[in-house]
């Protein structure tokens, strides 16, 4: 899965909430799942998964129980992720067994991003420990096509944490609610 807005959804929530990633994922941690209904839909450059690519973000269910840092952390965590179940859904729909998933990229991090994502996800996450995994699997499926065969070759696997989590579906049942409520860019 492929999504524009992970790590750069969260470093705009930390420069808004004007700290640092360890605080922004402390926080996030801090808040009840759901965040008490606050949904940041994360579609702040566009969006690859779905294709959206003059989508805006939107901030939904704001009151003021959800009025706090702590909140929008965490609702900016859970859109990021809610993203990228929505993504994982159409793999699974699609016929593709799906029974863990591996967090890399930037946002892969955020220790608030690793410990969420079972529940969002609604299975086991492993982090491996950080690299250039994004070029990493590109060269093995270039190695792959050009010594052919049944399966990719054997490479060196990283080590991995593993993160589990009790799923939380009300996540994402309102994030779903709310996902399509975007506006256009400007000049779209």
């Amino acid at each position: 899965m492929v999504t524009l807005n992970a790590a750069r959804v969260l470093d705009a929530t930390a420069r808004i909430l004007g700290v640092d990633h360890e605080e922004l994922a402390r926080l996030a941690l801090s808040a009840p799942a759901g965040s008490d209904g606050l949904v940041l839909v994360p579609y702040l450059e566009g969006e690859r998964t779905p294709n959206r690519p003059d989508a805006t973000g939107a901030v939904h269910g704001l009151t003021l129980a959800g009025s706090t840092p702590a909140h929008l952390a965490r609702a900016a965590v859970e859109g990021v992720l809610c993203g990228l179940a929505d993504a994982l859904d159409a793999l699974v729909a699609a016929g593709v067994p799906v029974e863990r998933a591996f967090l890399v990229g930037g946002g892969a991090r955020s220790e608030a991003l690793a410990r969420i994502a079972p529940a969002v996800l609604g299975r086991p996450v492993l982090r491996p420990t950080p690299g250039e995994y994004v070029a990493d699997g590109a060269a093995r499926q270039a190695a792959w096509v050009l010594a052919g065969g049944d399966s990719p070759p054997v490479w060196e696997a990283a080590d991995t944490e593993t993160f589990e989590a009790d799923p939380t579906p009300a996540v994402r049942e309102r994030y779903a609610q709310v996902r399509d409520l975007t506006a256009p860019r400007p000049g779209s």
